[in-house]
């Protein structure tokens, strides 16, 4: 069975959690050319426009290795 390639696309759900304004009405995920980001989207209208989606992309930060705990410790154990 072939791999599926999701370079260069995502998707975005219906925020489930939104609590204020200022969070967005869109979550979701998103593929540039191997790289990963957030992406987030506010429902906004405005006169002689009309409606539109305001998105706003965040690079996924790679999670840092928690430090192990030092050798040179006074614990007992």
């Amino acid at each position: 069975m072939a791999k599926y390639d999701n370079t260069n696309s995502g998707a975005v759900f219906k925020n489930t959690r939104k609590e204020t304004e200022s969070q967005p009405d869109m979550t979701g995920t998103l593929d540039v050319e191997g790289t990963d980001y957030y992406i987030s989207g506010w429902f906004n209208e405005k006169e002689g426009v009309g409606k539109y989606m305001r998105v706003k992309l965040t690079k996924k930060e790679e999670k840092k290795p928690v430090a192990a705990a030092s050798s040179d410790s006074d614990m007992p154990f």
